[in-house]
């Protein structure tokens, strides 16, 4: 079974070569690692070619956001099973893709996620939040739970199936999709209960309470314009519960 991983870059330079790193040191064998940047100018370009004996595709060209940009790596990818990581994300560990790959495979799922633990970049030993995906299911959709989209992993059929991700949202596209593949609950999914994926903070879905207005208002317009009703009270009623994902300092 392939893994195609997806990595969207722009301007990328301080984090992408750890990234890159990440994936070169997973065990499992049959990984495709396909890097969509968005024309960088600041270095970004010569960390990629240092690690392009192991990248298996590259592109790099104006794009018009960052679900444009993973677009154009679906469109790429050749895998069986399709994940995403970001250029400022690192796996959790070797083994990662390797346990995804087994269970995707035995159990024949159809995805598969696990948890993200965030971390500030000036302290990476230091946890600040684990995101817990296990608090996801089809039916709290409408409450604005997903999991967590750096540690989900998905046939290459449910894009075939239901699309890929919607260009004309901001923050919540990923959301979206989320809604859109899981709301008539038929597809099988797994939640492994651990950390899959490390995530520096500071990323624009982690950006200040403008970028968490935005996050909920398209979150708010995702489930209307999927058929799943809820309002925004509703949705923002998971904060409390969130709370207790925090770490102290």
């Amino acid at each position: 079974m392939k893994v195609s991983i997806i990595t969207v870059a722009l301007n990328s330079v301080k984090t992408i070569g750890d990234t890159l790193i990440s994936v070169l040191k997973q065990t499992y064998p049959y990984i495709e690692h396909v890097v969509v940047d968005g024309g960088s100018t600041d270095g970004t370009l010569d960390v990629i070619k240092r690690h392009s004996n192991r990248v298996a595709k590259m592109v790099s060209e104006p794009d018009r956001g960052i679900y444009d940009a993973m677009n154009k790596g679906i469109e790429l990818a050749t895998g069986h099973v399709i994940g995403f990581l970001n250029s400022d994300d690192v796996y959790a560990g070797t083994e990662v893709l390797a346990r995804v790959a087994k269970a995707m495979q035995s159990e024949r799922l159809d995805a598969l996620f696990g948890d993200v633990e965030f971390f500030a970049p000036e302290r990476p030993e230091k946890l600040l939040r684990r995101y817990r995906s296990d608090r996801f299911r089809p039916d709290r959709i409408a409450w604005g739970w997903m999991p967590a989209h750096p540690a989900l992993f998905l046939r290459r059929q449910v894009f075939e199936s239901y699309g890929q991700f919607r260009t004309d949202y901001r923050i919540a596209g990923d959301f979206e999709l989320i809604a859109r593949i899981f709301k008539i609950n038929t597809l099988k999914y797994q939640h492994i209960p651990e950390v899959l994926v490390r995530m520096r903070t500071g990323g624009v879905s982690t950006g200040g309470w403008r970028n968490t207005l935005v996050l909920n208002c398209e979150i708010l317009r995702a489930c209307r314009e999927n058929g799943i009703k809820t309002n925004l009270p509703k949705i923002l009623c998971r904060y409390p519960a969130k709370l207790f994902e925090f770490r102290s300092r």
